[in-house]
Formats: structure tokens, sequence, C-alpha cells
């Protein structure tokens, strides 16, 4: 598991990479790479649907400015953590606002660019000049022009909602370490159309009906075939042992909607809700003093580790308790919180090196919130059922498993670090994905490797007449349509007591400690 495999490009990569530029601005200013205006575009399906199912908007598909800034000058880098804040919300805005004009969309077809993406590019041209200022007011450098050009967004119809979803499906695997191979092509030809129900608006779902999922989000996890590929093989340098550590499902509820590495001093930055277990006080105003005080669920009070995760929901009409909240229902998560039976957590190591001990207040982001918009380069969603796990892993489905089978999450995250780094300003350029082979490449450093294994017990979906009941969904952007391929955990190391080197000391050592 975590190693890195590259597979061909997708049309829809490859259409973004046709209009993308790269540019390298010296002086401690910024580098940008590979920015492009409108690369969320996607060709027509084809797909012999009616006119008005083709011609409904399904979502909004914004340029992701965060992930084009791969170096913001320290003392404009709060500033312009606000600004993308920013920019989440007003795409948030524009969604819901996308979800609750369709009678007004229907009689008039100019409606959408008028009313919404028009005042929505302006919105987002007036922060990115904002982010501009911030940077060149600390000396930084910034293509002005090229940061302007991620101003505009796109909307996608039905038809190309479900040509982005057959993409996601054919390249998701190009950043995910390997732990699935094509898991979408083997699914009796079921394609993630995110759009064929108009935006996800279906009915009997628990209220979701503006944000999916929809049925084509749902699979029979017995009518998959095998998917799951066999593991690097070890050398003699292998670091071998285990290193668990017992945190808790979050049983005690400790939630919010903050994140506090991509947008920290912001409240709601996720948009989404996430259980927290290990360090207790995390939030969108936490730092890495209040870290040390922070107390820990987990079992060794060494362990003062973050890790956190989008909760699941089990859309059934329950009204959960932040159904009138920031990151609940105002932002179109509705529906029971589920906890998990099972929460494992625990690190392994290189199976061709040993591995050096993870820095303090490492920062790791694993998977994409935003990956259906965004397209899959860093999509590490992976879906089973317990007695599937070695079989089957999907990406971008929701599995229905059997009787007396759980929903299970799977997180590997990267495991080879720069050797500089606690961060990055994208949270990703610090970190990779060891090879095919599980090397860590361009002078990066093994480090172990945090694993992570996340079991619900859900009330299996119902896929009657196209429509899903009882659907179960993963917490996310709205305008994602709370896709799976959208699941993504989040960790900041955080240890006392020398409990870093003990970790790594364990997995060289061929250990199994706790």
């Amino acid at each position: 598991m975590g190693r890195n495999t590259r597979k061909r490009r997708t049309p829809l990569a490859t259409k973004a990479i046709a209009a993308s530029a790269a540019l390298a601005l010296g002086g401690g200013g910024l580098i940008w790479a590979n920015f492009y205006a409108s690369a969320h575009e996607s060709n027509n399906s084809g797909l012999n649907q009616t006119k008005a199912a083709a011609g409904q908007v399904a979502t909004i598909a914004c340029p992701d400015v965060q992930q084009k800034l791969t170096n913001v000058p320290a003392k404009a880098q709060q500033g312009v953590a606000t600004e993308l804040a920013n920019l989440d919300k007003q795409v948030t805005e524009a969604y819901t606002r996308l979800a609750s004009t369709r009678q007004a969309q229907a009689g008039d077809a100019s409606f959408v660019q008028n009313a919404i993406v028009g005042p929505l590019k302006d919105k987002r041209a007036a922060t990115l000049n904002r982010i501009r200022i911030d940077i060149q007011r600390v000396g930084g450098q910034i293509d002005a022009a090229g940061l302007q050009a991620l101003a505009a967004c796109t909307t996608q119809t039905a038809n190309q909602t479900t040509a982005a979803g057959q993409n996601n499906q054919n390249g998701g695997q190009q950043q995910n370490g390997g732990q699935q191979q094509n898991g979408g092509q083997q699914q009796g030809g079921q394609q993630n159309n995110g759009g064929q129900q108009q935006g996800g608006q279906q009915q009997n779902n628990g209220g979701q009906a503006n944000a999916g999922p929809n049925a084509n989000d749902f699979v029979d996890i017995t009518k998959v075939a095998p998917n799951v590929p066999a593991k690097a093989q070890r050398n003699a340098n292998a670091s071998t042992g285990v290193f668990i550590t017992k945190c808790g499902v979050n049983a005690n509820q400790n939630h919010n909607s903050d994140n506090v590495i991509v947008a920290p001093g912001v409240s709601n930055g996720a948009h989404h809700v996430h259980d927290y277990v290990g360090n207790q006080k995390v939030n969108a105003f936490s730092n890495n003093n209040t870290f040390l005080q922070g107390g820990s669920s987990c079992q060794n009070k060494n362990d003062l580790s973050a890790y956190y995760w989008p909760v699941i929901r089990e859309q059934d009409g329950t009204q959960e308790k932040d159904a009138n909240a920031d990151g609940g229902g105002k932002d179109l998560n509705v529906g029971k919180i589920l906890v998990a039976q099972q929460a494992q957590i625990k690190y392994v190591g290189s199976p061709t090196s040993k591995v050096v001990a993870m820095p303090q207040f490492l920062r790791i982001i694993t998977g994409d919130a935003k990956a259906f918009v965004n397209g899959p380069a860093n999509a590490n969603a992976h879906w089973s059922c317990t007695g599937f796990e070695n079989k089957v892993q999907l990406t971008d489905k929701y599995p229905i498993c059997p009787q007396g089978s759980n929903v299970v999450r799977t997180f590997a995250f990267q495991s080879c670090w720069d050797g500089k780094n606690i961060d990055s300003a994208n949270h990703r350029t610090h970190v990779a994905f060891a090879d095919a082979n599980g090397n860590c490449g361009n002078g990066f450093k093994a480090i172990p490797q945090l694993t992570m294994r996340l079991v619900y017990k859900v009330t299996p979906p119902v896929i009657q007449n196209g429509q899903v009941k009882n659907a179960y969904a993963v917490d996310g952007f709205p305008e994602e349509l709370h896709k799976p391929i959208t699941d993504h955990d989040d960790f900041i190391s955080v240890t006392t007591g020398g409990l870093a080197n003990k970790i790594a000391n364990c997995i060289n050592t061929g250990q199994r400690c706790q």
C-alpha cells in the first residue's frame, strides 16, 4: 500500500494540461505550477438523455487556486489562507443558489450565467486581487494576469458531469499509493455521473436532494470483480515493524467544520464536519503551542497527534443537531452523523528502506475534498466492505455491503518527506507517495506511513427505479455532490516523550508495538 502509480492521462487531465502554463518565479515569491482558467470543462459524453436532463446544470466548477500556490512568503500565508477560504465560501454560496433556483433556470436560459456564474466571477476576481496584494506587500512576486485568469468558473451539465465521472474512474489512481487499480472500471458499466439525476436532485434520500449522492454513486460490492493489486516486494533493507496507536472512535462527538491545516484562523473553513481523535483541542485557531496542551484521546498520552476526517452521514431523514448550522445543513450536509464502530490507526514501514522519525508538527493531507471537480490527480479514496477488503477497493463508488458486512474506509498517507518542511503552501509538495517499487524519489526520505481503517455499520441503501433510498455519504463541499472520490484524511504529528523516535525504531527493528 502507499505506492505511487502513474497511468496514461485521462481526456480531462489532458485538456487541463493543454490549457496550462508553468511559471516559476524566484526571489522568495511564489512558484506557480499548471494554472488553468477553465480546466474543469469536460467533453460532452454523447449519452442519449432527454434535452432537459442534458441541459440541466449539475454543479459549478471553479479552478482550485490553492493547488496552484506552491510557495507563498511566510508573512503572507495567513492573509492568503483567509482569502482562499473566502473563495470556498463564495463557491458554496453560488452552488446553494444554483440548487435553490431550478424553476427560474427552467424559464430563463441565461439565468445561471447572469445571476450566479457572472457575479461569482466578480467576487473571485476581487478576492484574487487581495491575494496578489498580500503576496506583493511582503516582497513576493506573482503573475497577476495568471492569477486573475482563475476567476472564471464554469458550469457542468448532466452530460458533462457524466463525462467527468467516467474520467475519474479511468484515472483516479495517479497519486493514491497504488492501493487499487481501475476500481471504477469493473463495476458493470455503472458510471459515476453526478448529473443524470439532474445534479443529484432526487427524492427519498433524507433531504439531501440538492447535493447528492445519487443512485449511480452506489454499487453492490458482490458484483465488482477483484481489483486489489499485489503489494511491493520487500528487500533486505525493508522496515517491517508496526506501531499501533489506540485513540478511540470519537464517541464523545468532538466535531467542527474547521480545517486548521488548509484554513487556519477561519471558522467553517472546511464547509463540512470532521471527526477528531487524538488531540482534543483542534480547531481553526489552534497552533503548535496549543497542540501541546490539547490532551489526547489516545491510550498513549504521548501521542498528541491530530487525526481527523470528514464524517459519514446516513440520509434517513434524521435531523442532526447541526441541521441549521455551518458545516451541516447550511452547507448541505444533512442526516445522522455515524460513529465508526472501529478506528484503527497504525504506522508501517517501507518495503525498501529504513524510516526516519516524523518531524514534530508535520502536516499531511491525503486525498482531495474537491476531487470530483478538480479531477482525480490527488484522489486517494478507498471504500470497501468487511470481508472484501483484500479483494475489492472502490475509489468513486460507495459500496452496498451484503448482510452482516460493514462499510470500510481506508487511508494510506504519503510516506516520503522532503526532509525539511513540515508543510507547504499547497499542503502537498513537502510529502509524496513512494513509487511502484516502494522507493522515495527526488531526495525524499521514507517516514513511518500512517494508515487508517474506519468501519461503519450502515443500513444498506436500496436502489429503486433509478433512485437511492437510505443513502449514506461523506461530508463535503456541496458543489462536489457528495461523491465518494472526495473522501480524504488529515493529520498533524504531535508527540512528546520521544514517541516519534520510538515509532521509527519499532518499525525499523521489525517489532509490533503500541
